[in-house]
């Protein structure tokens, strides 16, 4: 049995769609023969999805104070200490959902690090929400960061036709320019390199790197950063072993990927790698952080407040998320 991995999942804003897609997914009996798992989250909201979704199977309540390492099937880890969340026919962002949120990732990274679970699966969140909520954390990546003291670390979206790691993550469109270094731009292709050859099993990764610039910067007619910042990033990761080229113009680099010239795009900022990534898998795409000490995985879609209550969530991507984290949790318990 120590080859069956335990899953920590966080049931997102409860406001949201979260509770449903966790409820849809860990309704596949297939799925969870494969771990077990453990939610942090309002049994309320968990059970109140259940029934929405008219899903039957067993789970066991317990509170969230009596964390520990379970070999049962699935465990709702209750906050019965928080008040009752409300009836959902339509979400939105909310101070109560920003608090219980925030308190349920703060757990489970906990129950990470001291060997409770084998990887973490969130669900969405509201940003907005934390705000409200008083968050310093403007989303998961950057808690998950500060709680594991990680210094280096990435957010990889992963599907079956493409692979997208980011440089820069949540900064406004205008202020990547003061957060833009050759670290910045390295890290991600080191990163990468890393786990495509240790999660994925590519030997030798090939990675391409997007320009920031419309067409790379066209040999600096269009801003300098190509040349400054980004081909040294490129240079030093050469130096260190990876293979990676460019900079390439990021609206014909993407098809090449596809195609199968590369295994991974290290693209600059947000919505460079996000437009493809979900335009081509929408439904499979799956948030993987890098550079962590422990394992977690996301969907790659949002709270969808406007279908909260609806029984209308797709439980795919919740599923394609908790597969990843499974399968790169037994890999962790093998090695």
């Amino acid at each position: 049995m120590n080859d069956i991995p335990t899953i920590g999942i966080t049931l997102g804003d409860p406001l949201g769609v979260g509770p449903e897609v966790v409820v849809k997914a860990l309704a596949d009996p297939a799925l969870r023969e494969s771990a077990r798992f453990m939610v942090f989250g309002l049994s309320e909201s968990f059970s109140y999805a259940a029934d929405l979704a008219e899903v039957d199977f067993s789970w066991v309540r317990d509170h969230h104070e009596n964390v520990r390492r379970s070999e049962l099937g699935v465990t709702v880890l209750d906050y019965d200490e928080l008040p009752a969340p409300p009836m959902v026919t339509r979400g939105e962002p909310t101070r109560f959902g920003g608090q219980v949120s925030l308190q349920f990732v703060e757990d489970a990274v906990d129950a990470a690090q001291k060997g409770f679970i084998d990887a973490l699966v969130t669900a969405p969140i509201s940003k907005q929400s934390w705000q409200m909520a008083q968050s310093p954390f403007p989303g998961h990546t950057e808690l998950l960061a500060k709680r594991t003291h990680s210094r280096h670390y990435a957010m990889m979206f992963v599907a079956p036709q493409l692979k997208v790691v980011l440089a820069t993550i949540h900064i406004g469109l205008m202020e990547i320019r003061n957060h833009f270094t050759i670290g910045c731009v390295y890290d991600p292709i080191d990163l990468a390199n890393q786990a495509l050859r240790d999660w994925f099993g590519i030997e030798r990764p090939r990675i391409a790197v997007c320009g920031l610039n419309p067409h790379a910067g066209e040999g600096g007619q269009f801003g300098d950063e190509e040349r400054r910042i980004i081909q040294p990033a490129i240079l030093m990761a050469g130096e260190n072993g990876a293979d990676v080229s460019g900079p390439f113009p990021a609206d014909t680099l993407f098809r090449r990927a596809m195609a199968g010239e590369f295994d991974c795009v290290v693209a600059m900022y947000h919505d460079q790698a996000l437009i493809p990534i979900k335009l081509v898998a929408w439904r499979e795409a799956v948030n993987l952080t890098l550079g962590l000490p422990i394992v977690r995985t996301s969907p790659a879609h949002g709270t969808a407040f406007d279908i909260a209550g609806k029984n209308m969530a797709d439980a795919l991507p919740m599923k394609s998320a908790i597969r990843l984290a499974i399968d790169l949790a037994r890999k962790r318990l093998t090695v």
